[in-house]
């Protein structure tokens, strides 16, 4: 049995470390690790709850926006306030906004390179020399777009800061709604900008994920994972303080051993049998734990908590979204969905639906209406819960404040550790994280060059920055590693 370990993965957010064990040429096991400490939230305890807002956009410069949106969402249920109709609409030009930017970027600048050859220079190399099957005139294609990409994604952030203020780290996200006014100059400004992401994300965006899954057809057979998938639902419709029932853009929803079921929050718990944590935080709810590290931790090889709805293992994303919503160009898949080029698709296609809902919903702004509504702190002991969906999926903010009007426990439960956390339990118990369960399976043609591997992992476009951080004041050395 021969052992396989990339550390670190490349073109995803962050630090992995992927460790798996070949046998006949096929992965019998997988193990995905997160390298640092993840201790934001740690951050938040004793101070005013609505610094939140900005300091946890600070757990990742990629996708902040869906941070401050599940931030302030846990501070208008904390608080029992709604934003007004302007309020809650700019919220959502928002977050899509960044949705379009963070897509465009996983596909052609983060995942497509393993398909795309491009010439050898950087930033095409250094890479796995992967099985490039495009056609020349196709390829040249391709290598163009992901240029052509780069300012795409630098024109999706301006229209982002039309509304948001500036990018990253948006300010105009507030309890209660935004601080940004809409006129008919920003709308106009607005609209132009999302005319030139639609025509490319429709002209060049999805005909190249389509000819890149025409021609590495058997990638829809490749990474399947659990089939387990758990969408929170998002963009907003309606007013009303209940995130999971009110009407929304996307539903919430889960799809679990085969069957759709309401979403119960209730039933998601963390994990953390084979984190680097004290054990005395195993399988609480996000409102009341507080982890400790134990960088010592027999067994334990991840900074990753492992969330669990009802026990079981949940793929979040833009696959899960769209299965569980019944896209009718993902579900007619089959089981192919359930694959690398099937999150690719869906993610496609949800980023074309997506801003075509955006137009709708910028043309509904009334200028001179208000944007927010006033607030204030509890008096009282109260949980706000504040739920998204990020670009990579599931995005859950926990927010525990004291009678005081301080902050007690705030905990981000973030779409890589729903797909990238340890496995739990022991022997005939044992869940596996989604991510280790997509791998397992998987033929490896070239142990010394294992692009099979580093493919399912970005089909699922982990961000790490969002799931593991580490600081020290003192500026402390922590621990120092060699890596061969």
């Amino acid at each position: 049995m021969a052992r396989i370990v990339v550390d670190p993965v490349t073109r995803v957010e962050g630090h992995l470390k992927l460790e798996v064990e070949i046998e006949g040429g096929v992965v019998v096991d997988a193990w995905t690790g997160g390298t640092l400490w993840r201790g934001i939230e740690l951050i938040m305890q004793g101070r005013d709850p609505r610094d939140a807002e900005q300091i946890m956009q600070r757990i990742c410069g990629v996708c902040p926006t869906a941070h401050a949106t599940s931030g302030i969402l846990a501070l208008d249920d904390a608080m029992g306030i709604e934003p007004p109709p302007n309020g809650r609409i700019i919220r959502n030009l928002i977050l899509g906004s960044n949705l379009i930017q963070s897509h465009i970027l996983h596909f052609f600048h983060l995942a497509a390179l393993d398909y795309v050859k491009g010439p050898d220079i950087a930033p095409f190399k250094p890479r796995y020399e992967a099985d490039y099957r495009l056609p020349a005139d196709v390829n040249a294609q391709a290598v163009d777009i992901y240029l052509e990409a780069l300012t795409i994604r630098r024109k999706a952030q301006e229209m982002l800061a039309i509304w948001g203020g500036r990018m990253p780290h948006v300010q105009a996200i507030v309890p209660g709604g935004v601080s940004e006014v809409p006129d008919t100059s920003k709308i106009y400004k607005f609209l132009n900008y999302l005319q030139e992401m639609q025509e490319f994300i429709e002209n060049k965006y999805i005909p190249t994920v389509k000819a890149v899954a025409d021609v590495y057809s058997d990638w829809l057979s490749i990474g399947t994972g659990c089939q387990n998938l758990l969408v929170y639902g998002g963009y907003p419709l309606e007013a009303g303080l209940d995130h999971v029932k009110k009407k929304k853009f996307w539903e919430s929803g889960v799809y679990i051993r085969g069957q759709y079921k309401e979403l119960d929050i209730s039933k998601i718990t963390e994990e953390v049998t084979y984190a680097w944590y004290k054990d005395d935080t195993n399988g609480t709810t996000p409102d009341v734990a507080v982890v400790s590290p134990d960088a010592d931790k027999k067994d334990a090889y991840s900074w990753i908590k492992s969330p669990r709805y009802n026990g079981e293992a949940m793929e979040v994303g833009p696959l899960a979204r769209q299965w569980v919503l019944k896209n009718p160009e993902v579900v007619a898949l089959g089981d192919k969905a359930f694959s690398v080029m099937g999150r690719h698709f869906a993610r496609a296609i949800e980023t074309s639906h997506l801003a075509a809902a955006m137009k709708e919903w910028v043309l509904q702004l009334e200028p001179g209406q208000p944007v927010c509504v006033p607030h204030e702190l509890p008096k009282k002991e109260v949980v706000g819960v504040g739920l998204c969906e990020g670009s990579r999926g599931a995005l859950g903010h926990w927010h525990r404040i004291s009678s005081g009007g301080r902050t007690m426990v705030y905990n981000a439960v973030v779409p890589t550790t729903w797909n990238s956390g340890p496995r739990t339990g022991s022997g005939a118990a044992t869940v596996r994280g989604p991510m280790e369960q997509a791998i397992i399976g998987t033929k490896v043609a070239d142990p010394n060059n294992p692009v099979e591997l580093v493919r399912i992992i970005r089909s699922m476009d982990p961000c790490y920055g969002c799931a593991i951080h580490i600081m020290t004041p003192d500026k402390k050395t922590m621990n120092q590693f060699a890596i061969n």
